[in-house]
C-alpha cells in the first residue's frame, strides 16, 4: 500500500516547462534561505530572552498557565498546576528554544449531530463561532507572551467516521466549508483547517477511510482489552457509546438491539479516531496536541474546553448554545433551550437561542 497522503505521477515537460521550473525551484530556494534566517533570529531572540532573566522552562511554564483555565479534565479534582504537565512543558520548551510558532494540532470539529433536537442544522452556528473566536484568543495571548505566536491547526475528523455515525459525506463537506469561512469572515488569522480531503488525492471517501483505518487503527481486539484494563478508554467508549445512542434517529428494533449496535459502532470510532490522531503526528509530528475530550494530567493530550457546558463531554457541534441574561453562555441541547429562550437567526440560517 502506498503511504497515506501520497500520489504518484509521472509528467513529460516542455523546454519552456522546464525553465519555468527552474526558475521556481530557485524561488523556492531563496523562500527557504530567507526562512532558514528568519529561524535563525528567532532562536537568538530566544536566547537573548533567556540572558535577560527568564528561563526557556519558566516561559514555557507561563504559557501552560495560559491553557490551565480550559483545561478540559477527567480528573477535576486535581488542582493542576503546570508541573503536572512534565510532557507538555518540554513541547513548549522545544518550540521556545528553537524560536519557532508554537503549533497545536486539534481534532475535532467534523460536524453536526443528526438529532435535531440536539442541534439547530447541519452547519456551524454560534456555537462553533464562539469556539474559534475563543481558541484563536488563546494564541493571541499566548503571542502576549512570547512573540514568535501560536497557530491552533483545526483537524476536522467527520470524513474519517462519517459512515459510523450515520451522517452524509456532502453535509460533512457543507460544515468544513463552513468553519473556514468562518475563520475568513471572523479575521481569525491563528488558526487552520485540515480534513481527510487532503489525504490521498481524490480518492473516493469510502477508499479513503478504508486506506486510513488499515494503515493506522488499532485492532479490535486491543481495544476490547483497553475498554477492560485502562479507565480512560473505558470512560471514553462509555461516552461515544452514549452519544451514538442519542444520534441515531429512526432506529426500529429494541432498545437492547440498538445499545448493541451503538456499542459495536463505538469501536469503530475509536478505531478511526486513533487512525486520524496517528496520521495527524505523522504529518505534524512537532506539534502539542489538545483534545476536546476530557484528559488527566500527564498524558499526551491536553483536553481544552471549549465552552461552558454542565456535561464535560458536550461539544458545540452535539448541541446548541444559549445566551444568558447574565452574559454567559452556556451549551445545551436545543430541545432544551428552547424551553427557556428564544431563537435567534443570523443570516436566514438559526444562530443559537437567547434569555429576553
Amino acid at each position: 500500500m502506498p503511504p497515506v497522503g501520497t500520489v504518484s505521477s509521472v509528467t513529460t515537460n516542455s523546454p519552456a516547462e522546464r525553465a519555468d521550473q527552474a526558475d521556481q525551484a530557485d524561488q523556492a530556494a531563496k523562500a527557504a534561505q530567507a526562512a532558514q534566517a528568519t529561524k535563525t533570529e528567532r532562536a537568538e531572540q530566544a536566547q537573548q530572552a533567556e540572558q535577560a532573566g527568564e528561563s526557556t522552562e519558566s516561559l514555557a511554564a507561563r504559557i501552560l498557565g495560559l491553557l490551565l483555565p480550559h483545561r478540559r479534565a477527567s480528573d477535576p479534582e486535581l488542582d493542576a498546576t503546570p508541573d503536572h504537565f512534565p510532557f507538555q512543558l518540554e513541547q513548549l520548551a522545544d518550540f521556545i528554544a528553537a524560536g519557532d510558532p508554537i503549533l497545536f494540532t486539534l481534532p475535532g470539529f467534523p460536524c453536526k449531530s443528526p438529532n435535531p433536537a440536539k442541534v439547530l442544522g447541519h452547519l456551524p452556528d454560534e456555537g462553533e463561532r464562539l469556539s474559534l473566536t475563543f481558541l484563536n484568543r488563546l494564541c493571541q495571548e499566548i503571542g502576549a507572551l512570547y512573540e514568535p505566536g501560536a497557530q491552533i491547526l483545526i483537524c476536522s475528523d467527520g470524513h474519517i467516521f462519517g459512515d459510523l455515525i450515520n451522517v452524509p459525506d456532502d453535509h460533512i463537506d457543507d460544515y468544513s466549508d463552513e468553519l473556514a469561512a468562518m475563520i475568513e469572515r471572523e479575521g481569525l488569522i491563528h488558526l487552520a483547517t485540515y480534513d481527510l480531503r487532503a489525504v490521498l488525492g481524490n480518492l473516493p471517501f469510502d477508499e479513503k477511510r478504508a486506506r486510513v483505518h488499515a494503515q493506522y487503527a488499532p485492532s479490535v481486539e486491543e481495544l476490547r482489552e483497553q475498554v477492560l484494563t485502562d479507565e480512560e478508554t473505558l470512560r471514553l467508549y462509555r461516552g461515544i457509546t452514549r452519544f451514538l445512542t442519542e444520534d441515531t434517529v429512526g432506529f426500529t428494533g429494541t432498545k437492547s438491539a440498538l445499545q448493541r449496535e451503538c456499542r459495536r459502532r463505538a469501536y469503530g470510532v475509536i478505531q478511526r479516531s486513533r487512525a486520524w490522531g496517528d496520521l495527524i503526528a505523522e504529518q505534524h509530528p512537532r506539534s502539542f496536541r489538545l483534545s476536546i475530550h476530557p484528559q488527566k494530567a500527564g498524558v499526551l493530550k491536553f483536553g481544552i474546553r471549549l465552552l461552558e457546558a454542565a456535561d464535560a463531554w458536550m461539544t458545540p457541534w452535539h448541541s446548541s448554545v444559549l445566551h444568558r441574561a447574565d452574559g454567559r453562555w452556556e451549551l445545551l441541547r436545543s430541545q432544551d433551550a428552547a424551553e427557556v429562550g428564544r431563537l435567534v437567526e443570523r443570516d436566514g440560517r438559526p444562530s443559537h437561542y437567547e434569555i429576553v
